[in-house]
């Protein structure tokens, strides 16, 4: 059976790595931050009842939590006029590709979006993302192709799409 150091063992090897996985879906650090904090905390209340391998369930809860999170309208986010001091440095780097991966990926519909970051960020087997998913693997293979075509037609225009800049 699984007990609170178990837990903080999980969280400690692998926060870093949901925090990008986080980020990958949302796009944005704080609100990653929210997203893993949210995930965690539902996985903590059901980590008696997790298997030997909790990643898939807690990446489930991750994709599952974006989702309706992204369902609601309102974010929660006020606009300010001035941008507050930052407490940290950007974690991916001032790299020029990241900028355009992350840009494309945000241009993915969000079921696609989930389907590349798990599959070529966190490195799952098709049948463990359709788990997380709750669909079957032809959908995932359906909805990772999807994604694929789209990257691969023109990345810039992807990119002028999700910046609001005419391609």
């Amino acid at each position: 059976m699984r007990d609170r150091a178990d837990f903080e063992r999980y969280v400690e090897q692998r926060s870093a790595r949901l925090l990008q996985a986080a980020y990958l879906l949302c796009r944005d650090w704080g609100t990653a931050e929210d997203l893993l904090q949210t995930a965690l905390a539902k996985a903590w209340l059901a980590w008696r009842r997790v298997g030997d391998d909790p990643d898939p369930y807690v990446y489930r809860i991750l994709t599952n939590t974006h989702a309706s999170w992204w369902r609601r309208r309102w974010r929660g986010e006020v606009p300010i006029g001035t941008l507050p001091d930052t407490a940290g440095e950007d974690r991916t780097g001032e790299v020029g590709t990241r900028e355009a991966v992350r840009q494309a990926l945000a241009a993915l519909p969000d079921r696609q979006r989930a389907v590349v970051v798990l599959r070529y960020f966190a490195d799952l087997p098709d049948p463990r993302i359709a788990e997380i998913l709750g669909c079957s693997v032809a959908t995932v293979r359906s909805q990772a192709s999807r994604a694929l075509a789209k990257l691969r037609v023109d990345p810039a225009a992807i990119a002028a799409t999700t910046s609001g800049e005419p391609s």
